[in-house]
């Protein structure tokens, strides 16, 4: 058999696209996988110049042919490279690409032959198994957050509702909370992802210092400043930046802060030339600032700017559920950092740990566990390697935390739908009151009900 003749029938049979061009980048063939991915067809695809797929995986030179035309002929070869491509009707396709050069027996570049898989099936897999996971509980985190709890689930939908918006968001919470963790995990959810996330601590630097920090400045603008400096907006641009303990912010620099914001330009310290800058603005406190605004020491128009989707941070004494998931979280990392193998805390200690009231929350949950772990020496942690505050605490001392009380009863038994609908029926379609009902949030609520059409009369 003439293998040379039955070549179509062959890259046709192929799964994955093939397309070959020739040694000017363009196209000379396509099997019928290619067309599908691409929506041209061959016969559009011909003497097209390869620029058209846009293709972002591409080093495309254009002075000549070969080399002098794309980096692939000058690396020959290009092995499971991730890259996008635009389809006919301008569709964003991410692939997989291959690519081979093509010679003549004389040595001579006469082209390339390249291979396309479209990986878009195997992203929404992805995202639906990502959905499906933190549904049922599967997995351990969101975004490095660790917690199952109701609270917490409707902490993790209201970042992602909330992530791929440039609304400003300010994370309310206590001192050892996760706001840090929270504010990352609203840059990695959203539109910025691949763009610089930067943090600053606003209570850690001084008035002139923070300035500084935030704008950046010129050279000679203040005694030490030796050359120019770039300020963490800058370094921010197209990404999102972390302003941690806002409330912490002198009024002077408030000011400029409010200008920022409005005006979406920045001057440095020593200037007045503007730059401009694109940046997602995220804050967090500890602090009332509604209280700070009464003593004249917030600026009510910088809070109305900075406050306008708040995420709070729930205490660790108001989600006991998640104690032993996370306190198995720090056993697994010092595990590793350690090298003990230690696998977990007694049943005595475990319900101690449980039991006590985490005033620094998870930051002090997680040293009391490094704490243990240097006094451990067995494969389990006892009351004896715990920390003196929480080995003296007595539980039956604890007072009971209120939680929100419902009337309503959820039947087992039930699809999805038809225990939103039994809910909503005994909340008299108030959706807030459904929530409740079903221990989930307000927005999964409405989710649901726009999934399954349900219409509230």
């Amino acid at each position: 058999m003439d293998i040379g003749k039955q070549w179509r029938s062959i890259i046709d049979s192929v799964p994955d696209g093939i397309i070959i061009v020739d040694e000017n980048g363009n196209f000379a063939a396509a099997n019928q996988t290619a067309q599908l991915i691409t929506g041209y067809t061959e016969k559009e695809l011909k003497g097209q110049s390869c620029r058209l797929l846009n293709c972002t995986g591409c080093k495309i030179i254009g002075k000549g042919k070969g080399k002098q035309w794309c980096g692939l002929f000058s690396e020959e070869l290009i092995r499971e490279k991730k890259c996008m491509i635009t389809n006919r009707h301008n569709r964003t396709i991410p692939i997989v690409k291959n690519a081979t050069v093509l010679f003549n027996e004389k040595k001579q570049i006469v082209g390339a032959i390249e291979t396309l898989k479209d990986i878009s099936e195997n992203i929404n897999y992805k995202n639906e198994l990502a959905s499906i996971k933190r549904m049922y509980h599967i997995d351990e985190g969101f975004h490095g957050i660790i917690g199952r709890t109701p609270v917490m689930q409707s902490l993790y939908e209201y970042i992602e509702s909330v992530a791929s918006l440039d609304t400003p968001v300010m994370i309310l919470g206590e001192s050892g909370t996760g706001k840090e963790m929270v504010a990352k995990a609203l840059h990695e959810t959203g539109n910025r992802a691949d763009k610089p996330f930067i943090k600053v601590n606003c209570a850690a630097l001084s008035e002139n210092i923070l300035e500084s920090e935030l704008f950046g400045h010129v050279k000679g603008s203040y005694t030490g400043a030796e050359f120019d400096r770039i300020g963490r907006f800058e370094a921010a641009h197209k990404g999102s930046i972390f302003l941690d303990e806002i409330g912490d912010i002198p009024l002077s620099v408030q000011i400029k802060l409010l200008r920022v914001l409005e005006e979406k330009m920045i001057q440095r310290v020593g200037t007045n030339k503007s730059i401009p800058i694109d940046v997602r603005i995220i804050t967090a406190t500890n602090k009332n600032l509604e209280k700070l605004i009464e003593q004249g020491l917030f600026r009510e128009d910088l809070f109305f700017r900075i406050n306008v989707f708040p995420l709070t941070c729930p205490p660790l004494r108001l989600r006991k559920d998640d104690i032993t998931l996370i306190i198995q979280h720090f056993i697994t990392l010092q595990a590793e950092k350690t090298g003990k193998n230690i696998l977990g805390f007694t049943p005595k200690a475990m319900r101690l740990m449980v039991a006590y009231r985490w005033p620094g929350n998870i930051r002090e949950l997680r040293n009391s566990v490094e704490y243990a772990f240097v006094l451990a020496r067995g494969k389990s942690i006892g009351i004896e390697h715990l920390p003196e505050k929480i080995a003296s605490f007595n539980p039956m001392e604890v007072k009971p935390v209120k939680t929100a009380e419902h009337n309503g009863v959820v039947k087992v038994g039930l699809s999805e739908k038809e225990r939103l609908i039994n809910a909503l029926q005994q909340a008299d379609g108030n959706q807030t009151k459904a929530a409740d009902i079903l221990g989930v949030s307000r927005i999964t609520v409405w989710k649901r009900i726009k999934k399954h059409g349900i219409q509230l009369k």
